[in-house]
């Protein structure tokens, strides 16, 4: 039975979200174990050094809502504490390496770009007299190249470049400058497209509508139902598996010629939006590929007693 067996959801916030999972793991049969990641505590000179709070022995699975904000050196724990998990035999949902893949935009687009798939040109540069000489020569007034933070999320920090001199200082982008090409519709909509893709089908889509270019719910985008072209759901099964992500909220762009190109791999997306406006129920599709994936983890002989 599934309630054998030992679940940890680690939620540090999204409350809509964590509800949502929790109940869809306990719709299932499944008695998850709330806790933060910012309480896991390594502890050495016992039987294991990772203490997982609630848990007297290491949970079998770990489903990851949201890592607890905070310093550089916090979150580098946290994705030490995950990869510690990993190697003690525990399925972690997304797994720190995917989460590590897709939170650096740099390598997401490393990936996405050797895997083959369409995706605007995207530079990514540590110096600004190189990102200045990228701009100068491939950006100008009408014909921006969108500037993002590495590590940021739901649209913030995004700033159009035009010139040389709209870069902000190094310090300003901590050192690193992400430049892709901002890609305009010819009907003038600021639109772009959200696929959710869970055990490596896109099993939701929404389009996302603004009254400004930068289009994501949380800032005020309008999530609106979306007839999923095959194309589109193809596309962004293929970029979650570049990036190897369990589940994921996948962006997508028309590329004006009929096709999609990829902008982002999201791998702790909301969903609250899409929602709105699919029937698919989100949080269950994800708990039950995830007590998939945990149970098909589990050594025969405990998969057996389980039934």
């Amino acid at each position: 039975m599934l309630k054998t067996m030992r679940i940890g959801l680690a939620a540090d916030n999204g409350n809509w979200h964590k509800a949502r999972l929790k109940a869809a793991l306990e719709q299932l049969g499944a008695e998850p174990l709330l806790f933060s990641m910012a309480d896991v505590a390594v502890v050495t000179g016992g039987p294991e050094p990772l203490r997982v709070p609630g848990f007297a022995t290491l949970p079998d699975g770990v489903l990851l809502r949201t890592i607890a904000g905070g310093t550089f050196e916090a979150t580098t724990m946290r994705l030490g504490v995950l990869h510690a998990l990993v190697s003690a035999g525990t399925t972690v949902w997304n797994s720190p390496g995917a989460i590590e893949r897709s939170v650096d935009k740099a390598m997401t687009s490393l990936l996405i770009d050797r895997a083959g798939l369409p995706t605007p040109e995207t530079y990514v540069l540590s110096k600004r007299e190189a990102a200045a000489e990228i701009v100068a020569r491939e950006a100008r007034p009408g014909r921006p190249l969108v500037l993002k933070p590495l590590f940021g999320s739901q649209g913030e920090g995004l700033q159009l470049i035009e010139r040389p001199e709209d870069l902000p200082d190094e310090e300003a982008v901590s050192r690193v400058y992400y430049l892709q090409r901002y890609i305009a519709r010819s009907d003038g909509l600021w639109r772009d497209y959200r696929v959710f893709v869970c055990e490596g089908r896109a099993i939701a889509g929404m389009i996302r509508e603004g009254d400004g270019w930068i289009t994501n719910v949380h800032r005020g985008g309008r999530p609106l139902a979306w007839a999923m072209p095959p194309a589109a759901a193809e596309l962004a099964e293929r970029a979650a598996a570049a990036v190897g992500v369990d589940y994921s909220g996948i962006d997508l762009v028309e590329d004006g010629q009929g096709g999609y190109l990829v902008l982002e791999v999201n791998s702790m997306p909301a969903w609250s939006g899409l929602q709105q406006v699919t029937e698919v129920d989100i949080a269950l599709a994800v708990a039950r590929g995830f007590l998939n994936a945990v149970r098909s983890a589990r050594p025969p002989r405990l998969v057996a007693a389980l039934g």
